[in-house]
Parts: structure tokens; sequence; C-alpha cells
């Protein structure tokens, strides 16, 4: 069952500016360490820190609240699995809210998937309650 749904469009020269402007007080604000290390890495740190900042926003939207009611831009962040597909982890606040929206029984998967096409970077975010497997009974 689908618990929220999220979407987000970034400017990523917006975002380039508000680095140019603020460095690393906005960088440790919003973003995570491994994200930012993530985005040293690749050439577009802008463009890579842009899909974040999206992904963050689209899922505030799916937990339901936006950036408000205790949220921390820091307690969702966005890695990557070895396929390169994101995965976005939730902590603090968020993870509590989304403990608090998953339904008894059910267990809360959250899809996340970024692109850019400069000067765009969008998101969308659908969190999923998953029913837990349950083991059939033992034989008597």
């Amino acid at each position: 069952m689908i618990l929220g749904i999220g979407t987000d469009l970034a400017n990523i020269d917006r975002i380039a500016r508000t680095l140019d402007r603020f460095g690393d007080r906005f960088r440790h604000r919003v973003f995570t360490e491994a994200e930012l290390a993530k985005a040293a890495r690749r050439k577009d740190e802008a463009g890579t820190l842009a899909k974040r900042w999206a992904a963050k926003e689209a899922c505030s939207k799916a937990l339901g609240t936006g950036l408000a009611m205790g949220i921390s831009w820091r307690d969702m962040a966005v890695t990557n699995l070895r396929s390169g597909q994101p995965v976005m982890h939730l902590t603090g606040w968020a993870a509590d809210r989304l403990a608090a929206m998953t339904p008894p029984g059910h267990e809360a998967v959250v899809h996340v998937t970024l692109t850019d096409d400069h000067p765009w970077a969008q998101a969308f975010v659908v969190i999923e309650a998953r029913p837990l497997r349950r083991d059939p009974p033992s034989p008597a």
C-alpha cells in the first residue's frame, strides 16, 4: 500500500549560487557527510547536491509534513547502492514520522529516483507499506 508520494524540482544553478554564497555553512546545514563526500568526488558538485536537495524535499512531502513539524534536512540522506540506485535513509524525526505512519504488521520502504537535465534536478519519492512476512505455523 502507498503511504505517501512526493516530488520536487530544483534549479541546479540556484544551488550553485547558494554554494558560492554560503559555502560550508549551507553544505553542513543541509547535507550529511556521506552526501558531501559523494558530491566532492563528482565533476558537477552543484548538480549532485541539487538532486539530493530535491530528494529531501520530495521525501518530506511523502512524509506528509513538508519541511515543518521538526523535520531536519539532515534527517533525510541519499546514498547509492553499488549499482548506482539511490537509497533514502531516514533518522531522527523523519524516522519517527515514518514509523508513526506505518500500519501495524507492515514495514515501510522508501523508494527514491533522481534525474537531472541542466539546469534542472528532479526527485520522486514513494513510501510503501509492505506486509511483514509471516512464517507458516509449524506442523504439530
